[in-house]
């Protein structure tokens, strides 16, 4: 066969992923706070779009121009004619891209929003929960520990340098409230003695909430046992010996501290009213509060209506006489020809937001249908549950119900779950349907809660009696269930009763 060069034409097939579906996608895996963040972003850089009160009814006069085509493709179509740009809905899959139709599946009248409009007014599934507290009724004030701390410094510091110490010290707390950097280094920093940044760190340790600044747990109580005049001898010993409470030697204790029993245990219920963290009052509720992304609550009929939570979700709409307006005040086709991009934009974040709205229900009412028991009778009813077995339900690839369910919470009238919260793996029961791994894990809480301090039930034991039960689990998975909770073995619970019942 002879060598050179030549021309072959060849045709072939291949996924393509436009910037804008890589973007769909990320929006079927943002929570609603991240929306609401996108959605701002897109009202600043395209002048078409707009929040309004335009109702579902009205979505014929929701904005969109009566010559622009409203021909719609599904996301297969959009993928095999690279068109990923248009404005019709997409199925978010990276794989498959599962053909979701607008039509119902069973799961209640969810009706599809208009080509101009995404919002609230059709975004429910059944029912609506306008009584939720938003996230603002949940949080403690904005002000952070450190600016807490540092209003205060200028009426204890001595001087301005004593003050200035004082402040970078604050600086180097953590969450906590504890202060893990070594004095001699920061002393080296600061240019000045050890003496001085003790004489601060005294300062600080003066401040509001009592006990921030320790280097240890020890200091941080020993702090608090003096701003409430209990640091005496015996509080001084058993603080210094703190080892021994955590194991419950509650004879070597009481001769350490010589005390008898009366005395020690009224120093444990004192130390047991100090705060080991005092920082955390004012970071951890901030950051630990939820805003759930559905809601979910019981109807009359005795089903269950779900929602996605309004207070989250803004109302988009384009902006039909503005664009009219500026189409007729522009004839230069550059101009026109970015304006009907910015109009194709407009319609696709609409109808991208819709699709993502039906496809987070379509999976949500799927859990729910599947987790029935657990939203009636608690965590003891919560099955085994896969990503596949709500795939198949719902006609859509398992990928796509993954990205539904990162980031997003359920709230009910058992309290706020992540959706993640719902699949779980199982094990063998003796009715042949299996137990949810977190319904194991409640059922040996609940045993543990309830044994007898003077008879600590073994992991062996706990075993036995969840087989009676009809769980069958060996030994070392009730060892990695309990400690996977946050349970101490047979002995550490005995020692911590044995202290509790004094």
């Amino acid at each position: 066969m002879a060598l050179g060069p030549r021309l072959d034409l060849r045709q072939s097939q291949q996924l393509v992923m436009t910037p804008q579906l890589q973007q769909a996608i990320k929006l079927l895996a943002a929570s609603n706070l991240e929306i609401e963040t996108f959605i701002g972003e897109a009202l600043e850089s395209n002048p078409l779009l707009e929040t309004g009160g335009v109702r579902s009814e009205e979505r014929g006069s929701s904005g969109e121009p009566d010559d622009i085509p409203r021909e719609e493709f599904t996301s297969d179509q959009l993928m095999s004619q690279a068109q990923g740009e248009r404005e019709a809905p997409l199925d978010l899959d990276a794989g498959a891209l599962d053909r979701e139709r607008d039509t119902g599946d069973g799961a209640g009248g969810y009706g599809a929003q208009g080509d101009g409009e995404w919002g609230s007014s059709g975004a429910t599934y059944s029912g609506e929960d306008s009584d939720f507290p938003g996230i603002d009724a949940n949080r403690a004030d904005d002000i952070s520990l450190g600016e807490h701390l540092n209003e205060q410094v200028g009426a204890i510091a001595v001087n301005p340098k004593e003050a200035f110490i004082a402040r970078h010290l604050i600086g180097l707390l953590d969450d906590a409230g504890y202060l893990t950097s070594d004095l001699r280094t920061i002393a080296g920093d600061l240019g000045v003695s050890k003496d001085e940044v003790e004489d601060a760190l005294t300062v600080v340790q003066m401040l509001d909430p009592t006990g921030v600044g320790a280097r240890s747990l020890s200091e941080c109580l020993a702090i608090q046992a003096r701003e409430a005049d209990r640091y005496d001898p015996c509080m001084r010993k058993l603080i210094d010996n703190l080892e021994l409470v955590a194991r419950g030697e509650v004879d070597r204790l009481k001769r350490l501290c010589e005390v008898d029993d009366e005395d020690f245990a009224d120093m444990l219920s004192e130390l047991r009213s100090y705060d080991p963290k005092p920082g955390l009052a004012f970071s951890a509720s901030a950051d630990g509060a939820i805003t759930p992304d559905i809601l979910l609550s019981a109807n009359k009929q005795g089903g269950w209506d779900i929602a996605l939570n309004e207070e989250t979700l803004p109302r988009l709409v384009v902006n039909r006489n503005y664009y009219v307006e500026l189409n007729e005040g522009s004839p230069d086709p550059q101009a026109q020809s970015w304006l009907k991009e910015k109009l194709a934009d407009a319609h696709w974040l609409i109808r991208a937001l819709d699709q993502r709205q039906k496809t987070i229900l379509k999976t949500t009412t799927e859990i729910v249908k599947q987790q029935d028991g657990f939203f009636r009778r608690g965590v003891s009813e919560l099955r085994p549950l896969t990503l596949r077995e709500v795939a198949e339900q719902i006609d859509m690839h398992e990928s796509t119900v993954s990205r539904v369910t990162s980031n997003k919470y359920l709230h009910c009238d058992r309290g706020c779950f992540e959706l993640k919260y719902f699949f779980s793996s199982g094990v063998a029961s003796s009715d042949g349907e299996g137990a949810s791994s977190e319904a194991i894990k409640a059922r040996i809480k609940t045993l543990t809660d309830a044994e007898d301090p003077k008879k600590v039930l073994s992991d062996q034991k706990l075993a036995d009696m969840l087989g009676e039960e009809g769980f069958d689990l060996a030994r070392r998975t009730v060892a990695k269930y309990r400690e996977a909770i946050g349970i101490g073995s047979s002995a550490q619970r005995r020692r911590a009763k044995k202290l509790a019942n004094l």
